[in-house]
């Protein structure tokens, strides 16, 4: 299916509604509609190209008494299309689903019954935010737009300038929404690949019948409907990079096929004897757990090995610290610019409590708060109780490990030292402080693959410095 206009899902099971909104917003989108998750992932699978916006119902079959199956929609049409915008239409419109669908990343939640004419307003307004963002992606691509100074963010910018222009398979590891896309389009950028093609494809955005066509090619004849050659994205991309999104979602008998690529180089058209060379760098991109993929016999071993020769995690937006002050201002200034509106202001209550909230949805979620913030308070200063009406506090804001160490927060620092005072007697403050020292030191050599020169770097401390310290350790 092809579309001129901009492609719009409508996931709802009441045709009443859906009749309406096909008839009035068809003049402005190409509308599909499905009744479930299930009809809109075969939707989605015969779309040539990801749909631009989506309307979606919570409440949907087969339980559509509950949010749950909307939720998961978001979560899977988001997985499709990372550039999606979502609004939600529901009836299920209390806080608490207003606050899930928010974080997860929908745009905006509007309850029914609702006026038209404003979804349609909304639906256009949210096109253009959406080819600002497009634009604003391909320009930090381009400029390192990886910004932050916490110690994730350094450490993962030193790694996409240490493997840049290796030829080896890049897996990258991360949340949904924690821009895994654009440090993809960063690694090319920082490559000497640069002037060759830079392609991306989302392996849950393909059907898995043509899945083989798209990454190899066809020749002409060897399919019902193939009429004419094609080449796949491997041949497309030359001896670019080529960015193999949501990974995981690759079918089992596909895996095979891209292992023998990765190891060398050598793959053929379907209907075609002649084998081609593919030289384009991969990298890859998951949110899933390729390990437990791994036990669970969905992912083979094999291929996740030769995938993850240089494993970059992208660090979620809970463990960046005072980064999270710098992504408001970078996102309140450029969508304030682009939109015509003056920027908000937080007061000291807000900030301090913008910088405790967890963002569970990333920096998706982060971006999607400044966005709606913008539309709600341009020119005016927001107090804690205001800011906190648009996050999520449904679920506790833990990362479901231990609890997360802010080492520029001195009170949470604190909080945790008199916890372990009240747990543990005799306690040896020089054997906390080598305990610490070391652990850093572990895990900067770690990230670093044993480069001494760029460990010390990530530890602000000179190689020299550094090396006696790791002596000291050994020595102890």
């Amino acid at each position: 299916m092809a579309a001129l206009r901009p492609v719009l899902m409508i996931i709802d099971d009441d045709p009443l509604i859906t009749d309406t909104l096909h008839f009035v917003l068809s003049k402005h989108f190409e509308v599909f509609v499905a009744e479930s998750h299930a009809q809109l992932k075969s939707l989605l699978q015969q779309l040539d190209s990801p749909p631009a916006l989506a309307l979606v119902d919570l409440g949907l079959p087969p339980s559509p008494h509950t949010p749950e199956e909307g939720f998961k929609v978001i979560s899977a049409l988001l997985a499709h299309s990372p550039t999606i915008k979502i609004h939600v239409l529901s009836g299920q419109s209390d806080e608490a689903n207003v606050k899930r669908a928010l974080t997860l990343g929908a745009v905006d939640f509007i309850a029914k019954p609702c006026d038209v004419e404003k979804l349609k307003d909304m639906l256009l307004q949210s096109l253009k935010v959406q080819d600002v963002e497009l634009n604003e992606i391909k320009a930090e691509q381009e400029f390192d737009g990886l910004l932050g100074d916490s110690l994730p963010m350094q450490a993962l910018r030193m790694q996409i300038t240490q493997f840049a222009d290796s030829p080896f398979p890049v897996l990258i590891e991360g949340e949904s929404g924690s821009g895994k896309e654009l440090v993809a389009g960063s690694f090319h950028h920082a490559s000497k690949r640069v002037q060759h093609p830079y392609l991306s494809v989302n392996c849950a955005a393909i059907s898995p019948l043509l899945a083989e066509s798209i990454l190899f090619g066809h020749t002409k004849g060897a399919f019902t409907g193939a009429i004419a050659a094609h080449a796949g994205y491997f041949e497309d991309a030359s001896e670019g990079t080529l960015f193999l999104d949501e990974i995981g979602e690759l079918p089992l008998e596909l895996q095979a096929k891209l292992l023998r690529v990765l190891e060398n180089g050598e793959y053929q058209r379907i209907g075609e004897t002649q084998t081609r060379k593919s030289q384009a760098r991969i990298v890859a991109a998951t949110n899933r757990d390729l390990r437990a993929e791994v036990r669970a016999g969905k992912f083979r071993s094999d291929l996740y090995h030769r995938l993850s020769v240089f494993a970059v995690h992208v660090p979620p937006v809970r463990e960046l610290g005072e980064d999270k002050h710098l992504l408001r201002e970078h996102f309140t200034e450029f969508y304030a610019k682009q939109i015509g509106q003056v920027p908000f202001l937080l007061d000291e209550s807000a900030k301090a409590r913008w910088l405790e909230y967890k963002f569970p949805g990333n920096v998706r979620e982060l971006r999607n708060v400044v966005i709606r913030l913008i539309a709600k308070y341009s020119g005016k200063t927001l107090n804690a109780a205001q800011l906190v009406e648009e996050f999520d506090l449904s679920e506790p804001e833990t990362d479901g490990n231990a609890e997360t160490l802010n080492l520029n927060d001195i009170s949470s620092m604190t909080a945790q030292a008199q916890r372990h005072l009240q747990r543990q007697a005799n306690v040896s403050l020089d054997a906390v402080l080598k305990t610490w020292e070391r652990a850093y030191i572990e895990a900067a050599m770690q990230m670093t693959h044993g480069n001494l020169s760029q460990a010390a770097k990530l530890l602000n401390v000179n190689r020299t410095t550094l090396y006696s310290r790791m002596s000291t350790i050994e020595e102890n």
